[in-house]
Parts: structure tokens; C-alpha cells; sequence
């Protein structure tokens, strides 16, 4: 059976931009999984850190129940999301686990660093799976194989300096449209702190939006998620796309972008 491994990095991550895809690839027979490197302790004007972690993990088990994804535990905190070795580590831990044959995470630029860190973090566990003499934490033996990282869409479409950023390719999320909010929907606690921190006055409303804009794109869905397929070296073979081959018309490439890519900067 494949594997899929959706990593966030706050709770609420996954269901605000891939889940609609984690939730497609499960109804192909596909074994999921779930993780926030963040507990989420920062998120509230309310909780302290300690009772805010506690209420975002459980919001977060509730949700990766509704994706019927395995959930795997945080191992960091908000604003301390930083490139390290030690965590590194232990997140090359639960990718050897796991043993994805696709890993799902954040746009290597966004609006705010903990995505950025947790996307360049990702790409070093699965980089290192097949490292024998990378030591993780805890230890687990290095795995052999294919694992192909696609990277989500940011925030608003755009990166930290503003600039569109376009989709490799859309996944039609119509079909598991209301899973994915009934997910998002188990986020409670993050309503009133959305509100008043940035602004979202309507914190399902923003998903909506989201997906909307993506199925505009595709010319084809009413509601997507977009993806952008990471350079093929030490992770996969040239060429494999196993998001369009296990979604078939449930999942469009975009030519431009492909066309792009072969001109060049």
C-alpha cells in the first residue's frame, strides 16, 4: 500500500492547504499520516503556552481523525521552528517510520519563517532516509526507495516579498470539500486569535477562499489545492509524479509551468 505524509507545521496547516489532497489520495487506497512539527503554543490571547499546547494537540487529533490519517506527534514549539540539527533529526526519525512514498509540506518561501524552516527541514529528513551513517533521534534504521516531496501553496498565493506564486499542478478537492472543513472545523481554539492577529474575520470562510481561487485557476475545479513537485535528485526517479498518476483527472498539470521551468530565470 503507498504512503502519504502530510507535515505541517502549525495545527491547522494541513487543513488549510493539503488536506483536500491527503484525503483524494486515501480514497485511492493510499495509507496517510499527519504531523505539526509545532504543538501551536503561541496561537491565542487567552491560554498560556502549556494549556494552549495541550488544547491545539488534541484539536489536532480530532482533526487527523477526520482525514482518517495516523497522527504522529509535535516536537517543537511556535517561533522556535529554527533549522537545527537536533531537529532534523528527530523528524528524519518519523519520515523513516513512516517510510513515505510522498511527503506533502510547505512552500519553501512563505509569509513567516516557521513554514519556511519546517519545509527546508523536511527536505533534509527525507534526504538523509537513505543515509545509513545519518544518526536519528530516536535511532531507526535508513530506508531504501523512491519518496517524492511536493511542496503546497503559501499563504495568499505569494511569497514573502509579495510575488505570485503559481501551481505545478492542481488536485480537485471538490469531492472531500466538506471533510476538509469539518478538519479545519475541530481547530476551535484558533477563531478569535485569527481574528484579532491577522485579521481572517472568518476563519473558515479564508479555506474557502483559498480553494476557490485554486479551482479558478485550474480552469477545470471548483475547489483545489496546488502543488509545486521538488527536483527529482537523491529523492526519485526523473519524471515521477505519483500525485498524477494515483489522481489521474482528479489531479491537472500545469503545462505553462512545466514550459517555464525549461526556459529558465
Amino acid at each position: 500500500m503507498p504512503v502519504a505524509f502530510a507535515i505541517g507545521v502549525h495545527p491547522d496547516d494541513i487543513e488549510f492547504m493539503m488536506a483536500g489532497t491527503l484525503l483524494q489520495l486515501k480514497s485511492r487506497g493510499w495509507e496517510t499520516h499527519y504531523m505539526n512539527v509545532s504543538d501551536g503554543n503561541c496561537g491565542s490571547l487567552e491560554m498560556d503556552s502549556k494549556k494552549l499546547g495541550r488544547v491545539r494537540t488534541a484539536e489536532a487529533k480530532r482533526a487527523a481523525k477526520v482525514l482518517g490519517a495516523v497522527f504522529h506527534p509535535s516536537i517543537g514549539h511556535d517561533m522556535e521552528v529554527v533549522y537545527d540539527l537536533k531537529t532534523v533529526r528527530r523528524l528524519a526519525s518519523v519520515v523513516r517510520a513512516v517510510k513515505p512514498d510522498v511527503v506533502l509540506t510547505h512552500s519553501p518561501f512563505d509569509y513567516m519563517e516557521d513554514h519556511t524552516n519546517t519545509c527546508r527541514m523536511v527536505v533534509t529528513a527525507v534526504f538523509s532516509r537513505n543515509l545509513k551513517n545519518f544518526v536519528t533521534i530516536p535511532p531507526r534504521p535508513h530506508m531504501l526507495g523512491d519518496t517524492v516531496i511536493y511542496h503546497c501553496m503559501p499563504q495568499g498565493l505569494s511569497d514573502s516579498l509579495r510575488r505570485r506564486v503559481i501551481p505545478g499542478s492542481w488536485v480537485n478537492t471538490t469531492p472531500v470539500h466538506e471533510q476538509k472543513l469539518a478538519a479545519l472545523a475541530e481547530h476551535k481554539s484558533q477563531q478569535n486569535w485569527l481574528d484579532a492577529s491577522q485579521k481572517m474575520n472568518s476563519y473558515m470562510a479564508v479555506m474557502v477562499d483559498f480553494a476557490q481561487r485554486l479551482g479558478k485557476q485550474s480552469k477545470k475545479f471548483k475547489f483545489a489545492e496546488g502543488w509545486r513537485r521538488h527536483l527529482h535528485y537523491a529523492f526519485s526517479s526523473e519524471g515521477s509524479d505519483p500525485l498524477k498518476e494515483a489522481l489521474g483527472s482528479d489531479c491537472i498539470i500545469n503545462q505553462k509551468y512545466e514550459r517555464d521551468l525549461l526556459r529558465g530565470f
